[in-house]
């Protein structure tokens, strides 16, 4: 039976306590481009279309229970004994599969579908390997475990940093804890496994050199890219990642037909879609569910967030798009405007000092600096709808649910309350008043009285 053909699981180890965050959301649920890095990972997975998911928690596993929402069973390790005991508590969630098992990592989420695949593709190979291990030679080998390999990839043994000696810390090829092995091999070989060693923990990778000892093949790859298993363990690490993320992203932003103009200061999300001639100022910041389209313009210092630019538009600078922001072609929003669950029309404007929540803006209308939709009244929201070619004045507030008509006139300082018909003015002032020379009685009597008091 082929890799191809042969149904596949995936274990993912998640049940350390993640001490070195220093906090109480699980390690694996930070994110990392907006996303929990343990997503990263599985989406990865899912390339490979595993038939059944174990994620092995402990510490925190109410959280993982939650996140996962049932897309994997749960197997808890507690105590937790090393990675090989950590494996074993899969063993009831795969009880009669029968196929290719993938052991993963939660703390490593940027492994490559390509990269599983050859490792599946490694265990089908001819001199059928009881396991593949995914090596890597990174800069510094540090306190990684070692893989002592034959140059034709077969693994004479495995040693943890801790149990190694010098000669064998010497070689530079590092086991990245991730694994490939047969299901009929697996737990058969787990069961094998004893805790006599420097940390009295049950290896995971103790399954290959008992099946050296047994005269099976265990096989190595190595990755070329050694940050693809580098592991999270602190928030510096946390940082690292995001940045090297960030990094990727930007370059490929840019082969893509995007100009940043300063990278270095813009920040993608996982799902960030861009299209050609886009144009992005410095200090951007766009969080989940972002899709631009072509000739769009991005001022400095804005942030946008499940929001939709379609071709033409452009925003900021200190422009906040929230979720629900749905610019049509050619519209334009300016600096210190806010939309959220709002749609501006083909052509339309909000250039200054503006907030649009709860919505609907016609093409070519014209919103004034300062107007305000007041969209809230502390318990329900109601929609604002402005038709097209509205010209809505300076300092105007809109209180929900009101309609303005198409080519309807606001007036400045105006609070509507009600609809305004198409083609209608409506002003909504106090009545001015005018006292001549009450100012300058007024300034006489303030100074006469100032100049009394120093006496």
């Amino acid at each position: 039976m082929t890799s191809a053909s042969t149904p596949l699981a995936i274990v993912v180890l998640a049940a350390g306590k993640g001490t070195r965050m220093k906090s109480s959301l699980h390690k694996v649920l930070h994110p990392i481009a907006g996303r929990p890095m343990i997503e990263h990972l599985l989406a990865s997975a899912q390339e490979l279309a595993p038939e059944r998911q174990v994620l092995v928690a402990g510490h925190g596993r109410e959280q993982l229970e939650e996140a996962m929402g049932g897309r994997a069973a749960i197997a808890v390790q507690e105590p937790q004994l090393g990675t090989g005991h950590a494996v074993q508590q899969a063993e009831q969630a795969l009880s009669g599969f029968e196929g290719d098992v993938l052991i993963l990592y939660g703390d490593v989420p940027f492994v490559r579908a390509e990269t599983m695949r050859a490792m599946i593709e490694r265990l089908h190979a001819s001199d059928s390997p009881a396991a593949v291990v995914l090596g890597f030679e990174p800069e510094d080998p540090l306190q990684y475990g070692r893989v002592l390999a034959h140059d034709d990839g077969r693994i004479a043994m495995m040693v943890e940093y801790k149990d190694a000696s010098e000669e064998q810390r010497a070689c530079r090829l590092c086991n990245s804890g991730l694994m490939a092995v047969k299901s009929a091999d697996l737990f058969e070989l787990l069961g094998k496994v004893g805790n006599d060693n420097a940390a009295g923990e049950y290896y995971l990778v103790d399954i290959v050199n008992i099946a050296a000892l047994e005269g099976r093949t265990c096989a190595v790859i190595v990755t070329d890219d050694p940050d693809e298993v580098g592991g999270i363990n602190s928030r510096g690490e946390l940082a690292a990642a995001e940045a090297r993320w960030q990094a990727r992203r930007r370059e490929q932003a840019m082969a893509d037909g995007v100009t940043l103009i300063a990278p270095e200061t813009v920040f993608f999300a996982w799902d960030t879609q861009l299209g050609r001639d886009v144009t992005i100022e410095p200090n951007v910041v766009f969080g989940p569910g972002v899709t631009i389209a072509d000739d769009v313009v991005i001022h400095a210092f804005s942030h946008l967030e499940g929001a939709v630019l379609e071709s033409g538009t452009s925003i900021g600078p200190y422009a906040r798009l929230r979720p629900g922001a749905v610019l049509r072609q050619g519209s334009k929003i300016g600096n210190f405007v806010e939309m959220k669950n709002a749609v501006l029309g083909e052509g339309a404007k909000a250039n200054h000092l503006t907030y649009l929540g709860d919505a609907e803006v016609g093409a070519k209308a014209n919103i004034g600096a300062g107007t305000i939709t007041c969209n809230y009244d502390g318990y329900f929201k109601h929609k604002t709808v402005i038709g097209e070619r509205a010209f809505i004045g300076s300092n105007s507030a809109l209180v929900a649910p009101v309609k303005i008509g198409a080519d309807a006139i606001v007036a400045a300082g105006s609070a509507v309350t009600r609809d305004v018909a198409d083609g209608e003015l409506r002003l909504v002032r106090g009545e001015q008043l005018v006292k001549p020379g009450w100012a300058d009685r007024f300034h006489d009597a303030m100074k006469k009285k100032k100049a009394e008091q120093k006496k």
